[in-house]
C-alpha cells in the first residue's frame, strides 16, 4: 500500500509519497502548465502591445502637431505611417514565434523577412518625393502588401497544424483582421463620404476617422488571435 506522508518537520515544501521524496518551491507553485509542458515566453505579445501603442501615439502626436507649418506636416505624416509600419511588423510576431514555436528556423525566416519589409517601408515613407498626396493610393497599398504577406505563414501553419482546431479559429480572427484593415485602407483611399457631400463631414464621420475606427478594430481582432495561440501553445506538450 501507498503511503503518503507529510514531513512537518521543514514546513509544507516536502512530501513523501511512496518513498519519493518531493521539493516544493515557490517558483513550482507558480507555474501553471500541464505536466509535460512548459512555460511559454510572453514577449511576443508585448512586442504587439508595444507596436500598437507607437502606432496610436504616433498617430496622435501626428494629428496634433502637423498643422505646424508645411516642413513639420510633412515629417509628422510619414511619423504616422511609420506607426503604421511598426504596428504591422510586430503584429506578425506573436503569431508567427507560437505558430512556429517548435520550428525556429520557419520563425526566424518570416519574422526576419517582415522586419526587413518594415524597415524598407519605413524608408520609402521618410523618402519626400513618394510623400506627395498623389503617392497616397501607393502607400495604402504598401501597407496592404506588407499586411497580406502574413497569407504565407498563415497557410503553413494552417497545414502544420490542420488538426488543432483553435489554431483555426485563431486563423479566422487573422482573416477578419485583414478584412477590417482593408476596409479601412478603402475608406483611407476612397475619401469616402466627405467626397459626397464636401464640408459635411469635416468635423466628424470623415474617412479618416472611420479609417481609425477600423484599425482599432482590427488590433482587438488580432489581440483575440494572440490569446487563442498563446493558450493553445501552453497547452501543448515540449518540442523535445
Amino acid at each position: 500500500m501507498t503511503m503518503l506522508t507529510m514531513n512537518w518537520s521543514n514546513g509544507p515544501r516536502n512530501m513523501t509519497q511512496g518513498g519519493h521524496h518531493r521539493n516544493f518551491s515557490e517558483s513550482s507553485l507558480l507555474d501553471t502548465s500541464a505536466e509535460g509542458t512548459e512555460l511559454i515566453p510572453m514577449w511576443p505579445w508585448f512586442v504587439f502591445l508595444a507596436g500598437a501603442m507607437c502606432c496610436l501615439v504616433f498617430s496622435s502626436v501626428s494629428h496634433l502637431l502637423a498643422c505646424h507649418s508645411k516642413r513639420l506636416t510633412r515629417f509628422f505624416w510619414s511619423l504616422d505611417y511609420a506607426g503604421i509600419s511598426v504596428m504591422i511588423v510586430c503584429s506578425f510576431y506573436a503569431p508567427v514565434y507560437y505558430c512556429f514555436y517548435c520550428q525556429p528556423l520557419f520563425s526566424l525566416l518570416y519574422l526576419t523577412s517582415i522586419t526587413i519589409l518594415g524597415i524598407l517601408a519605413i524608408i520609402t515613407l521618410f523618402t519626400p518625393s513618394l510623400a506627395q498626396p498623389r503617392f497616397r493610393a501607393f502607400r495604402a497599398c504598401l501597407f496592404l502588401g506588407m499586411g497580406f504577406s502574413g497569407v504565407i505563414p498563415s497557410v503553413h501553419a494552417a497545414v502544420l497544424h490542420w488538426d488543432h482546431p483553435q489554431l483555426l479559429v485563431a486563423l479566422g480572427y487573422e482573416v477578419l483582421m485583414g478584412i477590417l484593415y482593408a476596409t479601412g485602407a478603402w475608406f483611407y483611399v476612397s475619401r469616402v463620404p466627405e467626397r459626397w457631400k464636401p464640408g459635411f463631414f469635416d468635423i466628424a464621420g470623415h474617412s479618416h476617422q472611420i479609417f481609425h475606427v477600423f484599425v482599432v478594430g482590427a488590433a482587438l481582432t488580432h489581440t483575440a488571435a494572440i490569446m487563442i495561440l498563446l493558450h493553445w501553445r501552453q497547452g501543448m506538450s515540449t518540442c523535445f
